[in-house]
């Protein structure tokens, strides 16, 4: 029988996840089927409870439910907890098990804009949902001492802060008002610069005015349709050391997905080409996670 595999969000329409796990899957020999599904919030209980059922090998979770779903599975890992996000979910009998591979995905993405130089220490993020999560907590765990946290509602960046009081204990994490006056103090303070938030997903807005991004920053946006935002020409404008996309994060932490629902290595390379050919190919507009 062949086994369903689905993301869940809503929207996800825009999402390149089905190109690249479905020709893993199909290389791999694996019978089963990626599907969208577009989930309503009264539907999502339901939705997830469904999952137990064998037909399932295990799903993806997107905007805006990496938080919701958390109390809805039985078991959550370490990142999962660290983070209090779940993106993928896999099946142990009737049990479902809740991970965050957005983590390991982001470090990758980390790693990447950094380069050959010394890891910086100070960052300013944009967002406060489930991806804005994911990037604290890499940031935290590589050893950041300054973190800034700006969301459009303060509430919620303050919220994410107070769930990460303990685990940053030893350094600065702080949420700030969305101001642009504060923005612009903090930006020009930092090294790394990275946008989780929603700005740029359904348009060509940028989250901060061009003349607030100063140069030689590390920049990195984890929407990734189109490949280079507003965001990111800005800032490759302003003379930024290097920027990225969220492709390769998209990229990693749907590879560790596959290898959590299936147990065989990702064919990393065949997903890496997939993707590629999925973005060009005009899908409309997208991000990892949205705040």
């Amino acid at each position: 029988m062949t086994k369903r595999l689905v993301l869940i969000g809503h929207p996800v329409a825009h999402s390149l996840s089905a190109a690249m796990q479905q020709a893993a899957l199909d290389a791999a020999g694996i019978d089963a089927h990626y599907e969208l599904l577009d989930v309503t919030l009264p539907e999502l209980p339901d939705t997830i409870d469904a999952l137990r059922d064998d037909a399932f090998l295990g799903a993806n979770v997107t905007i805006p439910y990496k938080e919701r779903v958390v109390p809805l599975v039985d078991r959550i890992t370490n990142e999962a907890q660290a983070t209090g996000a779940v993106n993928t979910i896999t099946r142990e009998g009737k049990r479902l098990v809740g991970h965050n591979t957005d983590v390991p995905g982001f470090k990758v993405c980390l790693e990447t804009l950094v380069g050959r130089q010394k890891m910086p220490r100070s960052a300013v993020v944009l967002g406060a949902g489930g991806g804005a999560r994911a990037v604290v907590f890499g940031l935290i765990t590589e050893g950041f001492q300054r973190v800034i946290v700006f969301n459009r509602h303060l509430h919620r960046g303050e919220g994410l802060v107070r769930f990460f009081a303990r685990s940053a204990a030893h350094m600065e994490l702080k949420a700030m008002p969305w101001h642009e006056s504060v923005i612009e103090a903090e930006l020009a303070k930092t090294k790394v610069f990275i946008n989780a938030s929603s700005v740029g997903l359904d348009s060509d807005e940028t989250p901060v005015p061009a003349v607030l991004i100063p140069p030689d920053l590390l920049v990195l946006d984890l929407v990734y349709r189109p490949r280079e935002t507003r965001l990111l020409r800005d800032a490759k404008a302003a003379g930024a050391q290097a920027t990225m996309n969220g492709e390769l994060m998209l990229l990693h932490q749907g590879a560790a997905a596959f290898e959590l629902w299936t147990g065989q290595p990702a064919p990393l390379d065949l997903m890496r080409a997939q993707l590629e050919a999925a973005a060009e190919a005009g899908t409309p507009m997208a991000a990892v996670d949205p705040a």
